[in-house]
């Protein structure tokens, strides 16, 4: 399915040493499990706390990227989850014009409680 989202960013939750990586790189491959699953994961606002809860409890050293959909072009798919939700799925390498903001996840509070507070916060 192709983005039709009004331009609303979509997020990434990594690694700090993985975007470091990518600034090297000047892209952004994806994850081991991005790469697994054949895409890149994002989420929307309201998908994120969710997945940095399922996903990254208990991690320390990440960053969220803001990324703007429009600039991840045709390659971007929005696809159901397991439990039918639509997810944005990135087919191909990230480029690092397409992040709007980078913050690093603050470690002194559980992740998805972080995140949450992150997005509360206007860029």
């Amino acid at each position: 399915m192709s983005s039709e989202r009004g331009g609303e960013p979509v997020y990434k939750l990594l690694a700090a040493a993985e975007w470091a990586a990518a600034r090297a790189a000047g892209r952004y491959d994806g994850s081991a499990v991005d790469r697994r699953d054949g895409f890149v994961h994002f989420s929307t606002a309201g998908q994120l706390v969710e997945t940095a809860a399922r996903h990254f409890t208990g991690q320390t050293s990440l960053v969220l990227l803001a990324v703007d959909p429009d600039r991840l072009g045709a390659a971007l798919r929005w696809e159901p989850s397991r439990g039918g939700a639509l997810f944005p799925h990135l087919y191909g390498p990230m480029p690092l014009a397409a992040v709007l903001d980078e913050r690093p996840v603050p470690e002194d509070v559980p992740v998805a409680d972080a995140v949450a507070a992150l997005l509360d916060r206007p860029r």
